[in-house]
């Protein structure tokens, strides 16, 4: 018997069904903030079937880019055919993942099996990765952050892991009255009428942060850690190599798929700033950060 979930990310419908959609589900907690009443009447940007829709020979394609998947202790595979992309988990515990996504119809089949040996986490990357490559359609990309809403507007915190981000955001809440945080590895920017808006998802990370909200963004800032605290704007070029090894990095091996991260890139250096914050792990590097991101 068949069962069917949507959830609302971004602004976007995903559909996960068939025979395994309610396995499926129990697998991805981090989801349920998000879910929404199915809805025949409207197409969700990803349809995610748990069955065994992939048939042999479909997962061939030019290969693009193969990585690690250290949560899974797993090997990913990116790849590109003139009608779709493939990607691949594999492991030799675990049950592999295998996903198809058509360019032309936004529809993504996994192959996974759910018995003992389902890895969860391999279903949650695998969505995150489905999503992202339909979403890129809709001017939307995940973006490796740690986020803060204060004063009703967000902003995003970037830098390679282990530079702070979630000491930097945590010392806001501390600090700053009123700032929560919206997430912290994974949110979602999108581009709508120019604006920039962020989302929360359901991939934070090791920190348990799965709000379905949104607000506008007010600024980004990349971080470094430094004997001191400094700030500056960045712009043309080095606000460009800020915010870019934020995104997708397998959507860099792809000419469709990098540009359009460079044209989501392009609108959000337009609406808000860019800047760099050199800091140390204290209350003054928050208040330096806050007061030149609100012009205090």
């Amino acid at each position: 018997m068949e069962s069917c979930r949507d959830y609302i990310i971004a602004d976007n419908r995903i559909r996960v069904y068939g025979p395994k959609a309610d396995i499926a589900a129990a697998g991805v907690k981090s989801f349920e903030p998000f879910a929404a009443d199915y809805d025949a009447s409207k197409k969700p940007i990803v349809e995610i079937y748990t069955g065994q829709k992939i048939r042999a020979g479909e997962l061939e394609s030019n290969s693009l880019t193969e990585f690690d998947f250290e949560e899974g202790q797993a090997r990913c595979r990116f790849g590109r055919t003139e009608t779709h992309y493939t990607f691949s988990i594999e492991n030799e515990i675990s049950q592999p993942l295998h996903l198809i996504y058509e360019r032309a119809t936004d529809n993504a089949y996994c192959n996974v099996g759910f018995d003992s040996e389902y890895n969860p986490s391999f279903l949650r990357f695998g969505m995150w990765f489905a999503i992202g490559l339909a979403a890129s359609k809709h001017h939307t990309a995940a973006i490796h952050s740690s986020v803060i809403v204060a004063n009703n507007e967000a902003i995003m915190f970037l830098g390679e892991s282990g530079t702070g981000k979630s000491t930097h955001t945590r010392l806001w809440r501390e600090n700053i009255e009123g700032a929560t945080l919206l997430n912290d590895d994974s949110p979602f920017l999108r581009i709508m009428e120019g604006k920039a808006i962020v989302y929360g998802s359901p991939w934070s990370g090791k920190t348990p942060c799965y709000k379905s909200e949104s607000y506008p963004l007010r600024a980004i800032v990349r971080l470094s850690q430094a004997p001191h605290n400094a700030i500056r704007r960045l712009r043309g070029a080095q606000a460009i190599g800020a915010l870019l090894p934020s995104m997708p990095p397998a959507f860099a091996f792809d000419e469709e798929l990098e540009e359009r991260m460079i044209d989501i890139l392009s609108a959000t250096m337009t609406d808000v700033a860019l800047y760099h914050l050199e800091c140390l792990p204290n209350s003054e590097a928050a208040h330096l950060s806050y007061n030149t991101v609100f012009g205090l």
